[in-house]
């Protein structure tokens, strides 16, 4: 995979600022607005530490994350199997996820670039990012 240069500040993957091409692609559905035509579950392993979007009996897509107290997650990457890039899965996933988040009254930080995409483009959802300890877009939602 290559990677991208990222314009933003640097703490992404690799450290440096620079995203992989399904990082791209990625942000770049969270940035259309697209919604999936298609319905899908979001179910939360506790014990993998992950939130995935299940279609049937196929796992689609996926967010690792991490605990950090009882009130805060860090949410460290989104992924979406190729076949269905590009039609709102990553969005809705995020979107599902915050609203998660938000009932359970956590706050989240953000290691996950395209999540910091999902946000900025949502400002309504910057509530939700830990002030002291915000992760990537320094927590400002901007």
């Amino acid at each position: 995979m290559s990677a991208f240069e990222y314009p933003d500040e640097a703490g992404y993957p690799d450290g440096v600022g620079t995203l992989t091409e399904d990082q791209v692609v990625l942000i770049k559905e969270v940035d259309d607005g697209h919604t999936p035509d298609f319905e899908f579950a979001v179910v939360d392993d506790t014990e993998a530490k992950t939130f995935t979007a299940i279609v049937g009996d196929t796992a689609i897509a996926g967010m690792p994350y991490a605990e950090s107290g009882a009130t805060r997650l860090v949410l460290l990457s989104t992924s979406v199997l190729p076949e269905y890039r590009g039609q709102g899965v990553a969005s809705e996933l995020i979107r599902r996820v915050l609203d998660e988040v938000r009932r359970q009254g956590k706050t989240i930080t953000v290691r996950c670039p395209i999540v910091a995409s999902f946000i900025q483009r949502n400002p309504g959802y910057a509530d939700l990012i830990d002030p002291e300890l915000p992760g990537l877009g320094a927590g400002s939602g901007k």
